[in-house]
Order: C-alpha cells, then structure tokens, then sequence
C-alpha cells in the first residue's frame, strides 16, 4: 500500500454526515486526500472532503463506481451496500472496517446472537419476524411488559427503538423484524470506545456517562469521564475490548453498556466508527477519536487516549415545533462561557430533535463543567 500520510492517498468514505465530516478534517491534517460518497448535495462532509461525490452509498453500482481509483474505504455509517463493499475489499481495497464485521453489527439480531455465543453479557432477548408474531406472544405470556423492541436493520438515532410499558403501547409495535429484550429498569447508560488496528493493538478511552433525550431517544449529553468506580471501569474497557478482538475489528468500535441496579453491565449495541459518545475527545483527549479511526486503518499505533480535563458534550438538536431553514439563538451568550467549543454541521434545514451540532464544555472538575453545559443546553437553541 502505497505511503497514507499523502496527498497521493485517496481515502474513501461511505456517508457524508457529521462524522464525515470531522473525519475529513482530522484526514486533512495529514495531508490525505478524501472522497466522500452521500445522496445529500449539502451534507455536512461536502465543503471539507477534497472530492464530494452525490450519490447513494446503498446503491451496488454507485459505490463500485465511487471506489474506482480509491486506496482505501472506510464508513460512517452502517447502512451501505455490503455486497459492493466485500467485492470491492476481495478486489484487494481495503476496506475498514471489514465487511464480515458489518454482517453482523447492521443487523441488531445478529449482533445479539454474536454477544451470547462469544460470552458477552446482555439483556435477554428474543427474535420476532413481525408485530403479530410479539402480540402472540404477550398473549401467550411468553412475553412480558416492559419491554424493549429495536428494528434488526435500519435503526440510527433513537429511531426503531420503542419502549412498550404496556398494552396501550402495543399499537405503536414496529411492523419489522425486530427484537425484543428485557427492559432495565433505572439502568445508568455508559460508553467505551476502542480502536484496534491490523496487528492487533488495541487502545480505549475512558467511559463516559450518557444522558438521553426522552422523547427523541437519543444521547442529548454525556460526561467524561463517567462517575464509575474503577473496577467497574476497568470492567467496562475489558469487555470493550474483547468485543473488538472478538470481531476482529480494525477501526473504531463504539460499545454502549447499562449498568443495572445490581451494578452488572450488559452491552446494549455496538457501533463500527466514528461515534457520538466520542466527539468530545477532539478538544477533551490527547487524541480525537477521528485521528484514532486514521491510527488504526492505517496500521499505526494508538495515539494516547489520556484527558486533558474534564468535559461535557451535548448534542445541539434541533428545537420541537421548528423546521424549516436553521436559525441559531443564543451563539454569542454559550461562546462567552470559558470552555465551551462548538461544532456546527452545516445542516441547513432544520427539524424536531435533528442533530445540528455539538458543544464541548471543559472544566477543572466535572461539576463545573455540568453546570455549564445546563446553561448551553437551555440557552443554545436552533428554530427555524
């Protein structure tokens, strides 16, 4: 492979979203070169990739067309055409992470199977082809409230996720197969992210505490690092990392745990890439998980992970009851605080719970750092 650190290297990346976007711009300080592939015209990666191509990464021909002349192809998100991708990595591109490690993370019930036949804990589950087939089965108490369903495919920011407390909840059933799985009553939601390269180096971060939106069911913020005991920690990164050596993974590997009332963790899902519980490490840690993601695909060692203090991140959603072009208010009050960075994407319209943004609050002590990020979250508002 010819030399990475190169504007002669072409790196090629499925989807132009956010984490296209500051993918590309950790790649531009390496001087590589980015093609990035998305159906958006003005997704978030168009104005910072070298070459933006509009089409559709879960179009067979339109990705074999897109990696003509690519040295390399990594993704941002799940949902690409896996068929073009493992023809093109049997062609001899290499392709991060590897296609065999997508067959079984898109898929939320293959993903579960994996956790119970490589003895990683989770919640108990069950595989439903349809809502009939989960309404014979509550009538036949084989099933019971609550309970948890999630689409096997498809599902991204909160979206085919449906907690169902009751029979009221039934008629809002996803008509998908799905899966089933218990629900953890009063669970804290932690993440960990690894990286592992080809030769097997393996590096994570510290956990970090989530906190999510109620309605949108997606992480409005996290803190770094987690308000765990050590043990639990070091559990935490351990089982993180196995889940990484187990796939085989080389890139990035999100892992989202809950922690019980009996302080066990179960793994919840996993995310191949470049992830949100990550972006507050490009102010917060030595290393942005972005530059990790680079690290690892191209065989190089993990940078440190070590924080520089503490922070909060919280994700800049879009306010209810606006769409229509963005309007932020609020920029210049959250930009006077000490320690508050922002990250806007470049997202021109705007809608309920749509994630427009980020902002990294950093501080001496984690509760200096709350307090602040309760102040952008209730001043930083985006309407339309």
């Amino acid at each position: 492979m010819k030399q990475t650190i190169s504007s002669d290297f072409k790196l090629g990346i499925l989807g132009g979203g956010q984490l296209g976007k500051m993918l590309c711009q950790a790649a531009s300080t390496w001087d590589i070169t980015t093609c990035v592939l998305d159906p958006d015209p003005e997704a978030s990666a168009s104005g910072v990739s070298t070459h933006f191509v509009q089409g559709s990464f879960r179009d067979f021909d339109t990705v074999m067309r897109f990696a003509q002349g690519l040295d390399m192809i990594t993704i941002e998100i799940e949902g690409v055409n896996i068929e073009a991708v493992e023809i093109l990595e049997k062609s001899g591109i290499p392709v991060f992470p590897q296609p065999s490690c997508l067959r079984i993370i898109r898929d939320k019930g293959i993903q579960k199977t994996f956790f119970l036949e490589h003895d990683l804990p989770t919640a108990p589950f069950k595989l439903f082809h349809s809502a009939t087939e989960i309404m014979e089965a509550i009538q036949q108490e084989r099933l019971k409230f609550p309970f948890v369903q999630k689409t096997r495919l498809s599902g991204y920011d909160g979206q085919g996720v449906l907690v169902v407390r009751n029979h009221g909840d039934l008629k809002k059933l996803f008509e998908a197969p799905s899966l089933v799985e218990d629900y953890i009553e009063d669970a804290l939601e932690i993440a960990v992210i690894v990286s592992r390269n080809a030769n097997g180096e393996t590096s994570s971060y510290p956990a970090v505490e989530m906190v999510f939106n109620p309605v949108a069911n997606l992480v409005e913020s996290l803190l770094s690092p987690a308000r765990i005991s050590p043990e639990l920690e070091e559990t935490a990164k351990g089982l993180a990392i196995k889940t990484a050596k187990d796939l085989g993974i080389v890139g990035l590997l999100a892992v989202e745990f809950f922690i019980d009332k009996q302080n066990q963790l179960l793994i919840n899902e996993v995310a191949p890439r470049p992830h949100n519980s990550g972006h507050h490490t490009i102010e917060s840690a030595l290393t942005s998980q972005y530059e990790q993601h680079l690290r690892a695909i191209f065989g190089y060692h993990p940078g440190s992970t070590k924080l520089k203090m503490p922070a909060v991140m919280v994700n800049i959603l879009g306010s209810e009851g606006f769409s229509g072009p963005a309007v932020y208010r609020g920029l210049n009050e959250v930009l006077k605080e000490e320690g508050v960075k922002l990250h806007i994407y470049g997202k021109k319209q705007t809608r309920p719970y749509r994630k427009m943004g980020h902002a990294t609050i950093m501080a001496i002590t984690a509760e200096a750092a709350l307090e602040k990020a309760a102040f952008v979250l209730q001043t930083l508002k985006v309407e339309a």
